[in-house]
Parts: structure tokens; sequence; C-alpha cells
């Protein structure tokens, strides 16, 4: 009988290690030992370091010896602590997250999720024949999104520039880059990381060079060589994301906007009625010979929107302005 509470509390206590043992980085037994004092655990160190020698051995666990204290970690391929209350429906959550994040959360994020995305897929694995997992697994080839451009596949990122950049821009680091432009010229640079956009299968990093105050884009695919650095900055006041993507800036736009003034077909009205260009979008019938409809509305100066017209032929005339209407 009096072993019972020690088993217990000794359970406790290497669940309570396991917990606070990261991936990411290590940590000694004197820092874990205090977490257990703050949590209510009263134990001496000593205990702690043999509690730790044995999750070692019994989990996948590695020590680095290199240096005092030693430091734990989980291991790069651990499965770290199972989820057994994870249900279907959770783990076709995860899978779906996964596809749709990879590229927007900080890559330590992802890599520390790891493992929870792959006990969602043994979920919802062939092997798992429950009713419940089989519909889960299928509704991952029941849903998909689709590009409304012609799809291209993604240009290949140079290992670990994502993990860099992603590090860098989470911690509010300067960053620095070796970088090829679309004319092949070389510019190693340190920059300000400020956001990250996904364009289609592209990646683009909003940033400020050192020493220059305005913000340009950067391609992650022709970033060669990418390093976070130890330098923080503090965040400019000035400067808002989605302020920035809806002035057109990842449009290959300046900031500006204007009203523009088009003549579009029925077919196209009926398109552009469901998913307007813009809040304050008008469209009326047109008294052009042809029939058809006149849309106004307020968009971003950018290269993107003279592709768009282009692209829907004689389906559209640009009415005004006369700067839109010189480069169709």
């Amino acid at each position: 009988m009096p072993s019972k509470p020690d088993n217990l509390e000794t359970l406790q206590i290497s669940l309570e290690l396991l917990k606070r043992i990261p991936r990411q980085r290590k940590i000694s037994a004197p820092e874990l030992h205090a977490q257990l004092l703050a949590a209510g655990f009263v134990r001496d160190l000593r205990s702690v370091q043999r509690q730790l020698e044995s999750l070692c051995r019994h989990f996948d666990i590695e020590r680095d010896e290199s240096s005092r204290p030693y430091g734990y970690r989980w291991k790069e391929s651990a499965a770290g602590l199972s989820l057994p209350g994870l249900t279907e429906q959770e783990s076709l959550l995860l899978c779906l997250a996964e596809q749709q994040l990879r590229h927007q959360l900080p890559a330590t994020l992802m890599k520390s999720l790891q493992s929870f995305f792959d006990q969602a897929r043994r979920n919802l694995s062939p092997a798992q024949a429950e009713v419940s997992a089989v519909r889960a697994r299928e509704w991952l080839s029941k849903v998909r999104v689709v590009s409304s451009t012609l799809p291209m596949l993604p240009p290949h990122i140079a290992p670990g520039v994502f993990e860099q950049v992603s590090q860098a821009l989470y911690n509010n680091c300067w960053l620095e880059v070796g970088y090829r432009n679309v004319d092949g010229k070389r510019t190693d640079a340190k920059v300000m990381p400020l956001g990250l956009a996904q364009q289609g299968v592209r990646l683009f990093m909003a940033c400020r060079f050192d020493g220059y105050t305005d913000t340009r884009n950067l391609a992650l695919h022709r970033i060669q060589e990418a390093r976070c650095t130890n330098l923080r900055f503090t965040r400019p006041a000035d400067f808002d994301l989605k302020t920035y993507d809806d002035n057109g800036r990842f449009s290959f736009g300046q900031g500006t906007r204007s009203q523009i003034h088009l003549w579009i077909d029925a077919s196209l009205a009926v398109l552009l009625a469901e998913s307007p260009l813009s809040p304050d979008q008008r469209i009326a019938p047109s008294k052009h010979p042809q029939g058809g409809h006149e849309l106004l509305a307020t968009l971003a100066d950018s290269s993107l929107l003279v592709w768009w017209v282009r692209s829907q032929g004689d389906a559209v005339k640009v009415l005004a302005p006369e700067e839109l209407a010189s480069k169709i």
C-alpha cells in the first residue's frame, strides 16, 4: 500500500517531464526541476536527473552531453506523446490544415506539430476499417482547392530558405539574404522581413532593406541563401500587410488606386455580379450598340489588372482611365 502513492507521483512527474521536453531546443535538468517546483511537484534535482535518464531509455529523447548541464529534447523523428482521444473528424481537420497552412505558419511550428499530423494520417490510413474513419478518409478525395488560372508547378525553393525566413519573420529578426533577380543579378543584403504572401504557387516576402524605408517584395524561390540573425528590430508602425496587399503591392502595383470604367458583355456581367471586383463596384445596362453593361469600380493600379483585362478578350473594353486603356 505505501508504494502506490509514490508510484502514482512518479508517473505524474514522468508525464510532466515528457510534456515539458521541447523538440526545437534543448532544456536542462535544472530548468525542468524549477518548472516542476513551480507546478507543485517537490522533488530534488538528483531525482529529476534519474527520472530523465529513465525516460531517455524508454522514449525517443536525446541527451546532449557535450556540456553541462546536459540538454534534453525529443529526437527529430520522435512521435512524442500520442493523442488517444483524437477523433476521425479532428484527424480530418488536421490533415486539411497541414495541406493549406504549410507555408502560412512558421517552419518551426509546423515541425513541432508533425507528430500530430502523423497521428492524424495514421487514424485515417487504409488500415483503419471503421466506418467513420473510412468516410473521413474519403472526404480528403472529395474536396480540392482549384486554381482560377492555368495551373503551374511551384518553383523550387533552396533548402533551408523558408525555415530561415519564417524564423526571422516570427521573431522580428534581421535576415541576411543572397538574392538573384529575374535578370540573374546577385545581391547580398540585410533585410527586415515584414510579411509573407502566397500568390498561386509562389511565395513572396515583403521586406525593407537595411538603410531604406520603402517596402519591396522578394520571391522566395530567387533567394539562394538566407540566415536569420540574432539582431532584433522594431516592427514599423506604418506597415500593415493587409493594406499593403489591398494597394496591389503583391500584384506588381505601386500602391495607387483609381476608378475604372469598363464595358462588359452580358456573360461577364453575371460573373462579376456574383464575385465583384471591389466593394464599391456598380454594374448598369449599357447604351452601347452591342448592349452589354458598364462597370465602375475602384481598384489598385497594377500589372495584374492589365493582365486580367487582356485575358477577357472582346468581353471587356476600357472606357476609362486612358492610362489603363493605353496598356490594353
